[in-house]
């Protein structure tokens, strides 16, 4: 896969990102109506009668749940992975590695925050220049050389450069809608079986049927997001080769990285942010429905990838 160049790829994630906010609602919105239409067992006319009434709301909760991640995305990391500014004075090295990078390319230079661990993992965050960040764990500073950390902060600029990290966070919180969809309907559906049973109503037959319908959206979802998240790893290998002329630097990094990586961190969804997110999906060898589940593709191809740039 050739680095297609930086105005190209920004295009094409301000695309996906438009593309995004007009898919998953529109996900939402099937979803409802499917809901509907199966409540009215195929009646057209009564399923689009009550979808057109429920529009306004559920466009509504969407905008509202949408605007509060957004907005908060930052603290939500920040908490999730126990972060830490890091230190300007203790660490220098990083600092000047990251500068020289952001002035040999004009960008603006993010924050630095850091993850004390001894794993080896790193990502960026943020959705402006405002809040653009690349956080780093203890371990990968201290068990890479300078060229390996240099090819890693690359790696990590890029994302920012190439708009994913905006876009990934995007499809994170309307993919948690659904997360939060599902799992309201199958407690319901768990503690409240008792109370309908004894009521004798078809309550339960409802949140079945919602229940179906949302964990199917929220699959199409995932697949979705997975397979955004795989491609983006590459593009950003690729934009670091170029940044810093030394492909093999990274390649020696990810191999460091490779088993390495597993950082405790209390979100899947920020785990999808790393450079690499967990052992297990570093074996060459996985592929088939597997691969489609995987948030990265495998460290071996990313290295043969690398190595043949």
């Amino acid at each position: 896969m050739k680095y297609v160049g930086l105005d190209t790829q920004i295009r094409r994630n301000n695309r996906r990102s438009i593309l995004l906010l007009l898919s998953f609602p529109l996900l939402i919105l099937a979803g409802v109506y499917g809901f509907f239409l199966w409540i009215h067992q195929g009646n057209f006319y009564a399923a689009g009668y009550d979808f057109m009434v429920t529009i306004p709301f559920v466009l509504g909760g969407v905008a509202i749940w949408f605007l509060i991640a957004f907005s908060s995305h930052s603290t939500m990391i920040r908490l999730a992975t126990g972060s830490e500014t890091l230190d300007r004075k203790n660490n220098m090295r990083v600092y000047n590695l990251t500068e020289n990078l952001c002035m040999s390319v004009g960008m603006k230079m993010p924050k630095l925050r850091i993850i004390e661990s001894d794993q080896l993992n790193a990502f960026a965050s943020g959705i402006n220049e405002n809040t653009y960040t690349v956080t780093l764990t203890r371990g990968i500073i201290e068990k890479l050389n300078d060229q390996e950390l240099e090819g890693v902060i690359a790696h990590e600029l890029m994302h920012i450069r190439n708009r994913d990290v905006r876009l990934l966070i995007v499809s994170i919180i309307f993919v948690g809608i659904f997360s939060f969809v599902v799992s309201i309907l199958f407690r319901s559906l768990l503690f409240g079986g008792a109370r309908r049973r004894n009521n004798k109503d078809g309550g339960g037959q409802l949140i079945i049927i919602a229940l179906v319908i949302a964990v199917v959206v929220y699959f199409l979802s995932i697949l979705f997001r997975f397979a955004l998240s795989r491609k983006r790893e590459y593009m950003a290998d690729a934009g670091a080769a170029d940044m810093t002329r030394n492909p093999m630097a990274l390649a020696s990094a990810l191999r460091k990285i490779s088993g390495n990586s597993n950082v405790d961190v209390n979100s899947d969804e920020v785990k999808q942010m790393f450079i690499d997110n967990g052992p297990a999906e570093n074996e060459a060898g996985f592929s088939g429905l597997s691969g489609l589940f995987a948030t990265h593709p495998p460290i071996m191809k990313r290295v043969q990838f690398l190595e043949n740039m």
